[in-house]
């Protein structure tokens, strides 16, 4: 039996709470287009966990909008799904929670945060325990590929509390380079963004490395907006990344961000989602993107990009 989930904290917690409850022989980790696209291979003994549903799996549990680029599971169906803060929440819930597990309970209520970005200006400025080690976890702090990271952490979050977890080797280092190249991320994030009404609008597109860094900081450097979006290259430039979310530290910002980036192939949740955009649309996109995050809370019935 495989765990196939996205590699993020939230996916991590839902390795430590499934490996605890079910007979797992591996862990997969895919990006959630992977399945939009069709690119997944998906079996019948996989277990799904913060990632959009397969009709193949044995099991699903994710928190993200529903949209009409995936297969909507049936009525019935094996996990669990729903308005949660976390998919993990959703999987602990399913297995018995607290009462069973009281070992996890501070690590599903930090990953609750984290994954809806609950946060304070301090939890982004002088982060600590399970936020912190969501960083050296998160795609866009930088860290490139980490599979054989995250199956360390898988381990040790089932048997070390997170003091331990960060005074192991591997994630002290990490710890380390984010804090070391927070100046030059801050000064990355403000030589390559720029305000248009309410929407900060970041574009690393000419980077060819960008520094590690948190990626919440850009709302302490731009409190005025209440959304952002930010663009980087996907691998080998196939495509360009759009993730778009709502300010965390001014939270006026009204519109589904996961219904609209479901219009350009992607998807997410109501507050934070990535589509990725071809190279030579990805302008018009923007455009179109900026223009509805201005607009307020409404949707485009069908983008003219696309």
């Amino acid at each position: 039996m495989r765990l196939v989930t996205r590699g993020d904290l939230d996916g991590l917690t839902c390795a430590v709470i499934i490996t605890s409850n079910e007979d797992i022989e591996k862990i997969v980790l895919i990006h959630p287009q992977d399945i939009t696209d069709g690119r997944a291979d998906i079996g019948p003994s996989d277990i799904l966990a913060n990632v959009p549903y397969h009709p193949n799996c044995a099991k699903w549990f994710d928190h993200h909008l529903q949209t009409e680029n995936n297969p909507r599971p049936p009525q019935k169906f094996e996990g669990a799904y729903g308005l949660a803060p976390s998919a993990a929440r959703l999987a602990y819930e399913y297995y018995g929670g607290e009462a069973r597990m009281p070992q996890f309970a501070g690590l599903v209520r930090e990953t609750d945060r984290l994954d809806s970005a609950r946060l304070t200006r301090e939890d982004i400025e002088s982060p600590g325990g399970h936020i912190l080690l969501g960083y050296t976890i998160d795609g866009r702090s930088g860290f490139g590929d980490f599979e054989e990271y995250f199956h360390v952490l898988v381990d040790l979050l089932k048997s070390r509390p997170i003091g331990e977890v960060l005074r192991h080797p591997q994630v002290r280092k990490r710890c380390e380079q984010l804090r070391s190249e927070d100046k030059k991320f801050s000064a990355a994030l403000r030589a390559h963004s720029r305000m248009e009404g309410n929407v900060v609008i970041t574009d690393f597109r000419k980077m060819k490395r960008i520094p590690r860094g948190n990626r919440f900081l850009v709302y302490t450097l731009f409190p005025e907006a209440n959304a952002s979006v930010r663009l980087h290259w996907g691998p080998e430039r196939r495509f360009v990344v759009a993730a778009v979310a709502h300010s965390i530290l001014n939270r006026t910002c009204e519109t589904n961000i996961g219904q609209l980036m479901s219009l350009y192939g992607g998807g997410g949740h109501r507050g934070a989602g990535t589509t990725p955009l071809p190279p030579d649309k990805a302008d018009s996109a923007l455009e179109e993107i900026v223009a509805t995050l201005k607009a307020g809370a409404g949707v485009p019935a069908c983008p003219a990009s696309r």
